[in-house]
């Protein structure tokens, strides 16, 4: 018998809660939507003009429907009474939104999951959550299983997706100490189409809040289920992934002569992708600890991600549990990506904004020191690293050998070439 639902109510208003109840209620004018959370501010945010969270669209969603049948409130117990169907754990229905894409992946989905018990009780509320997604979701991509598998499907997916970037972070490794480009391996690689093209984009690695997450999950479960050799073989994607972003800290400090005490470096991108302000296991956490650990000097820009959150994240305990002050003596966060780089000493890119594509790398170069460094940890200046070698840069990229070291002239800007002190320990890998 199916369920008529008329009214929803969805507790929690985060990254995921918000922009899929807003697309339901976007969908199913007919259906009241009701988002409930604890955290006063996000509620009012949501009721803002700037939503706590940015997703490209996710505006456009919200406004097209807030107050008419979409509401976002602190009073949890009002929209769980007058609720016909309650998001939360009525059943198991993984999302597998990509964030920066959410909006389109939730219009659009490959795939609905909604996993629930054999009960007739557990059917009906399968039937009940099919009946909204079939408002705009074609059938045949609804797919209904029992609780377990659902569950192990997301954790599956996400883990094969965590284990391609992984596996091809360490062939860029060895692309490095061998003269090959991870790009062209990775694209000869991508038209084996039992391989496919997705998901092997070398890079400082992976971060957010799904794929540790249900790594380490998976670990858990087999470990607990006495299946140590495959908690092993799960456990190497994420020990990768901490490698990667060590052995990209450890190139910066390499190449500045084995010391950036006292450097200003400019940090580019601090959420963990573009078109995100999400910084949940962000590699540029994990970069920006290691290099202030020796002492650097960060000036962060990223367009999406607050001052308080950077802040945030690196005044956790896991980044700077020896020196809480550092952050205030060591970290500048900037409004202004030429701002950041003015007077650096290198640039490091750690996330893929289309924007950092677009600057004035003549202008940066000339009010940075020399010799002027930029890292790219995202292979998204490929096509201008021949401008930019032109310009004067040092290019240093993901999964490409060392270049040789720019021979300084007399016609260079000897009169900004910084000489630094003895060279510092070198971080270990």
């Amino acid at each position: 018998m199916m369920v008529q639902v008329n009214k929803i109510c969805c507790i929690g208003a985060g990254y995921v809660g918000g922009p899929t109840c807003s697309v339901i209620a976007q969908m199913c004018k007919e259906i009241t939507v009701t988002v409930v959370d604890v955290n006063v501010e996000r509620i009012k945010a949501w009721n803002s003009n700037h939503l706590p969270i940015f997703e490209p669209g996710l505006q456009e969603v919200v406004e097209s429907c807030r107050g008419q049948n979409l509401f976002f409130s602190t009073d949890i117990d009002s929209a769980i009474k007058e609720a016909d169907l309650i998001f939360i754990s009525v059943l198991s229905n993984p999302e597998f939104l990509a964030e920066g894409t959410a909006i389109a992946d939730l219009k659009n989905p490959d795939r609905v999951l909604i996993g629930g018990d054999e009960t007739p009780e557990g059917q009906k509320a399968i039937l009940a959550l099919k009946s909204i997604y079939e408002h705009w979701v074609p059938e045949n991509k609804i797919i209904t299983t029992n609780t377990w598998s659902s569950e192990l499907s997301k954790l599956a997916a996400n883990a094969f997706l965590a284990q391609r970037i992984s596996s091809i972070n360490s062939i860029s490794a060895l692309c490095e100490a061998t003269g090959a480009d991870v790009e062209e391996v990775a694209h000869a690689i991508g038209t084996d189409q039992r391989i496919g093209s997705k998901f092997l984009k070398a890079s400082v690695g992976f971060g957010g809040s799904c794929f540790q997450k249900d790594v380490l999950n998976l670990v858990y479960l087999c470990e607990a289920l006495n299946l140590p050799e495959v908690a092993r073989y799960w456990q190497q994607v994420i020990e990768i992934n901490d490698y990667q972003r060590r052995r990209f800290a450890a190139r910066v400090i390499g190449c500045l002569f084995n010391t950036v005490t006292d450097k200003k470096i400019g940090l580019l991108g601090f959420a963990f992708k573009k078109d995100t302000g999400d910084t949940r296991e962000s590699s540029s956490i994990y970069i920006s600890k290691y290099l202030l650990d020796e002492g650097a000097r960060l000036h962060i820009f990223d367009p999406k991600v607050k001052k308080e959150q950077i802040v945030q994240d690196l005044t956790h305990t896991s980044v700077c549990d020896d020196d809480p002050d550092r952050v205030s003596r060591l970290v500048t966060v900037s409004l202004d990506p030429y701002e950041a780089c003015k007077n650096a000493h290198a640039i490091v890119i750690c996330t893929e904004w289309d924007m950092f594509k677009e600057l004035d790398y003549e202008k940066i170069y000339k009010a940075m020191l020399k010799p002027a460094f930029i890292f790219d940890g995202r292979r998204i200046l490929d096509s201008l690293h021949e401008k930019l070698q032109h310009l004067g840069f040092q290019v240093e990229t993901i999964g490409k050998k060392v270049t040789e070291r720019i021979p300084f002239t007399a016609n260079k800007d000897i009169s900004r070439i910084d000489l630094q002190a003895p060279p510092a320990k070198k971080l270990k890998i």
